[in-house]
């Protein structure tokens, strides 16, 4: 049974090892050139071109795909929709696996806001210095809102984004480039080098580290804005990787 996997993510590639350790036959799909390398030590096929809907329909329907399973990261909205239209114009079964939240309760301090416009005019109201765990792809929406304050972002050490980080004009002292894991320890130290003021982080769950952000933020009784998850239709949900298995075995009866 070959299935398209969605793996941009760490879990998403440990998903799309599970499904091939099964016996399914895997295409694993990335947009980076650092998520392919990622998946070299995989045994299974890659594709690594950013797909829109139609394109993805017909590679699904070239390949003779029997299913698609949606490991995307939480926030990205187009790689979901495109994948929902793309398994719908073909009939094709969909299915999202969905990592948990990190359950973050209301708190003094914690701050939830739907959308990135809305965590930059927050933070602004919070702080002056800023620091954002929020990744690169969003960064021009900070860096654009937040032109009276001071923003430290924290970023993959790759050549791609340390260039988009300068051509948005960051300065080398703003830029933490590194990758996580992060534990709270590790925060703390970071938070208190960049002499934050604000802490801005989406709800990515444990696996994103956002409960070790928000304990270092509490520990330095920082303010963090809190971007919510988009709200994106899915037609079909998984929780786990063994819940995926079962909705693609059911596929295969």
């Amino acid at each position: 049974m070959k299935i398209f996997v969605m793996a941009g993510t760490e879990d998403g590639r440990k998903l799309a090892e599970f499904l091939s350790d099964n016996g399914f036959e895997v295409t694993a799909s990335v947009v980076s050139e650092y998520g392919k390398k990622l998946l070299a030590q995989y045994n299974f096929s890659v594709n690594d071109k950013k797909l829109d809907a139609a394109e993805l329909a017909e590679i699904l329907t070239s390949g003779k795909f029997n299913a698609l399973v949606d490991a995307s990261h939480p926030y990205a909205v187009n790689a979901s929709n495109n994948a929902v239209a793309a398994c719908d114009s073909i009939n094709i079964p969909y299915v999202r696996f969905e990592r948990a939240t990190g359950k973050l309760e209301p708190s003094t301090g914690v701050y939830h806001v739907p959308d990135y416009e809305h965590a930059a005019l927050k933070a602004a109201e919070l702080g002056k210095n800023i620091f954002l765990t929020t990744g690169s792809k969003t960064l021009k929406i900070f860096c654009d809102l937040l032109t009276d304050c001071n923003i430290t972002a924290r970023v993959l050490p790759t050549s791609e984004v340390l260039a988009q980080c300068e051509k948005l004009g960051l300065t080398p002292k703003q830029i933490i480039a590194v990758q996580g894991a992060f534990t709270t320890e590790m925060n703390v130290e970071m938070f208190k080098h960049a002499q934050a003021e604000v802490i801005v982080t989406k709800d990515s769950g444990k696996i994103g580290g956002a409960d070790t952000k928000i304990a270092a933020a509490q520990i330095l009784n920082l303010p963090v804005v809190v971007i919510d998850r988009p709200k994106i239709f899915y037609p079909n949900v998984a929780a786990t990787f063994a819940e995926v298995k079962s909705f693609l075995d059911n596929v295969r009866l």
